[in-house]
């Protein structure tokens, strides 16, 4: 009777989760959001790339090695997150049956 009851309290403190109307609407809003935070995180990984490199400059041997090594990681990242806005637009527009366009 008690974990009944704590069942319910449990299920009243949480609402249920909204309902999507439909895929096209979750590719849409995938779509949006892609399209407005891959290029920001993109260019501040360009930019933190270039601060490490900088910085890894000034420090010995095995410090520098590394933060080149960060620096042309973080310099990957952010062109393969490129790619995948440039990219998945196409890509679901295929899998939607050439219907979708973001």
């Amino acid at each position: 009777m008690l974990a009944l009851a704590l069942y319910y309290v449990v299920s009243l403190s949480f609402p249920a989760a909204p309902v999507l109307g439909s895929l096209s609407g979750a590719l849409s809003t995938f779509c949006n959001a892609l399209n407005s935070i891959v290029p920001i995180v993109a260019m501040l990984m360009v930019v933190a790339g270039g601060v490490i490199y900088a910085g890894g400059q000034l420090m010995g041997a095995e410090t520098r090695a590394r933060a080149n090594v960060w620096a042309t990681s973080m310099l990957v990242g952010a062109v393969i997150g490129i790619m995948i806005r440039v990219v998945a637009p196409g890509i679901l527009s295929v899998l939607y049956s050439g219907t979708y366009t973001c």
